[in-house]
């Protein structure tokens, strides 16, 4: 039977990214077709499925499910509308795949897990399947426990990022280093250095706080620098681990892998020896993150990076919207 891929979305990094990664996925895999792109804007939708090699266009999602009926849906959306889109395609059953955040709190994200059930779904914390951080768990996985571990550092740096909300974005390094721990955050101090020139409640945001492992969090948010950058630092008691991750063209691209241990360096790899690739949407992985999910599909079984798992990064991401200053695990 063959696999039906359909796609609700088609902006910028469906473009940038998610295209391409589907491509990819259904030229490795005989059994796969790209059967239909919607984007409400019908220059959008036709320019996504001449390029990406979808069989139908639509501009209405409703009409595109119902005539499909496809095995998978990818959602593309803008986050104010991520989570009611989200309870709808869950609630006629199709197994779905949302960007992140899974809503904008955690009423929103509770109502897109009940609105699934037992339904096949991903979240796409993107930066868990970036291959130089997957590299990098696996590796500290493999050699430390949790509890072993010390320290994580997160800088999330941007140039000229003057959004009103740029915890959208800060999620991802909440998740990442929450991902990184392997274990949930007990409690967390907020700082914010507000910038009222940009004119639109722009600031930095500075994190300090505990995994329930034992282990101590710093995350810096900055996002008006000099600089694009996403690093990610671990530490135990004789090992250090860093994480440069490739976003976008940055100065890190394409990522790098760093493994020091008594102040020898043990281990260095770049993006593009792990991935075989220098083409963003591998270095970046959209490509694993989109892979993961159909295979997930394929196999009847629920993504590790689904809504359950995401949860308290969305509360956290919520207290920096509304510039908390405190957060205890519940």
């Amino acid at each position: 039977m063959p696999f039906k891929i359909c796609v609700i979305g088609c902006g910028g990094i469906a473009f940038q990214m998610h295209g391409h990664a589907y491509k990819k996925y259904a030229a490795l895999h005989d059994d796969t077709i790209l059967s239909a792109c919607c984007d409400t804007d019908q220059k959008k939708a036709s320019d996504f499925r001449e390029q990406f090699g979808f069989r139908k266009s639509y501009t209405d999602f409703r009409e595109m499910l119902k005539n499909e009926k496809p095995d998978a849906v990818c959602l593309n959306a803008p986050v104010p509308l991520t989570a009611v889109l989200s309870c709808e395609i869950l609630r006629l059953g199709f197994p779905l795949i949302l960007e992140k955040p899974p809503g904008r709190n955690r009423e929103e994200t509770l109502a897109i897990t009940a609105a699934a059930g037992k339904i096949i779904h991903q979240v796409a914390f993107n930066r868990r399947f970036i291959p130089v951080l997957d590299y990098m768990v696996k590796e500290l996985r493999s050699q430390y426990k949790p509890e072993e571990i010390q320290s994580i550092g997160c800088e999330f740096f941007r140039v000229n990022r003057k959004d009103p909300d740029y915890s959208t974005t800060a999620i991802h390094g909440i998740d990442t280093v929450r991902y990184a721990a392997g274990a949930d955050y007990r409690e967390i101090d907020f700082f914010y250095r507000e910038m009222p020139e940009t004119g639109n409640g722009c600031a930095d945001f500075f994190l300090q706080g505990e995994f329930c492992s034992g282990a101590f969090a710093q995350l810096r948010f900055c996002p008006v620098t000099g600089v694009r950058f996403e690093r990610i630092t671990v530490n135990t008691a004789d090992s250090t681990f860093l994480a440069l991750l490739p976003y976008g063209d940055s100065c890190d691209s394409p990522g790098k892998f760093l493994h020091y241990k008594n102040d020898k360096l043990v281990r260095e790899i770049t993006g593009e020896e792990i991935c075989g690739s220098t083409e963003i949407y591998m270095t970046n992985g959209f490509y694993m993150e989109d892979a993961a999910f159909f295979d997930a599909v394929k196999a009847g079984r629920q993504p590790e990076s689904n809504l359950q798992s995401g949860l308290q990064s969305v509360e956290i991401a919520d207290c920096i919207r509304r510039r908390e200053k405190k957060y205890f695990r519940g």
